[in-house]
């Protein structure tokens, strides 16, 4: 099993975790949010937190839908903008902002499932130097991974369910200089089984499924009841050689060992799969663990 967390990416870090919360810094502002799995103390008293942060989410106050754990409003600090930029190794540029959600357009600890997209991208187009493969970005958020395959070289489709992030990630690519990335706005199972019977595959599948959600025409998710079957219809889209799959799973409950199960049922072969979990390591050496995941390579 493997343990990855981000490395030589300057414009983040963790800095402490304790308490149910995180102070991080994103490019040169530092933000606290909570962090359930941070359960035990922080290495510095919470006024060392207040005092460096620039903004504050505050739980449970604000804009979110009733009942959400991680809706509330952000207490600014420090004069900070709105929305800024971060910049990711020498491949794209993200633009980060304060959402009622307590997120701010970014999955830190995702960092190296886009250099896994990335360098799957370069080993193909280094087998067959002609050939551009096709990578499709399933729950695609605001497309960091998306832009990790475009910058390696790949035709990418980017599909998400909400009309918004899909403009979030257009922006992102046009920060990043890029262009021709495919926007679908639709139910991930939809699109799926519509690729199935169209015979149509691709060299890379990108999966990070949430725990719940909605279709843009209200279609229900529960990641309990559908993922298995949404992996046995992906198994048919994905090319059968010179080909890799990304799972990631950050929901409470699921396991590495269960992502690397699913992975081995749903695309059966002679590929080679590893799984293990994403972390993030503060400045103290605690590490933070925040979701699982489980690949293959053809």
């Amino acid at each position: 099993m493997q343990l990855l967390c981000p490395v030589s990416w300057p414009d983040y870090q963790l800095v402490d975790c304790g308490n149910g919360e995180k102070l991080e810094r994103f490019g040169p502002y530092f933000v606290i949010r909570p962090e359930p799995k941070a359960l035990w103390a922080s290495s510095v008293p919470n006024r060392q937190w207040i005092d460096r942060a620039h903004v504050h989410f505050i739980q449970g106050t604000g804009f979110g839908r009733a009942g959400k754990e991680d809706s509330g409003t952000w207490e600014k600090l420090k004069k900070m903008p709105d929305h800024w930029v971060i910049q990711y190794k020498k491949l794209f540029r993200l633009r980060l902002s304060l959402t009622s959600f307590k997120h701010v357009g970014v999955f830190p600890e995702q960092a190296p499932n886009w250099d896994f997209v990335y360098h799957g991208v370069q080993k193909i187009r280094g087998r067959e130097p002609q050939f551009v493969p096709r990578v499709l970005n399933l729950f695609a958020y605001t497309g960091a991974a998306s832009l990790a395959a475009r910058a390696a070289g790949a035709e990418v489709v980017h599909l998400d369910a909400v009309r918004q992030v899909i403009s979030w990630s257009r922006e992102n690519m046009e920060l990043s200089g890029m262009s021709g990335i495919r926007w679908i706005l639709e139910d991930a199972f939809k699109f799926v089984k519509r690729e199935v019977r169209r015979g149509n595959t691709y060299q890379g599948l990108i999966l990070d499924p949430p725990a719940y959600g909605h279709g843009p025409e209200g279609e229900r998710w529960k990641l309990d009841d559908s993922l298995y079957t949404l992996l046995r219809e992906c198994s048919h889209i994905l090319a059968k050689e010179n080909a890799f799959m990304v799972l990631n799973l950050y929901s409470n409950g699921y396991s590495a060992l269960l992502a690397d199960s699913l992975a081995k049922e749903c695309f059966p072969g002679n590929g080679n799969y590893t799984f293990g979990e994403l972390y993030l390591k503060d400045d103290k050496g605690k590490k933070l663990p925040l979701s699982v995941f489980s690949r293959l390579e053809l």
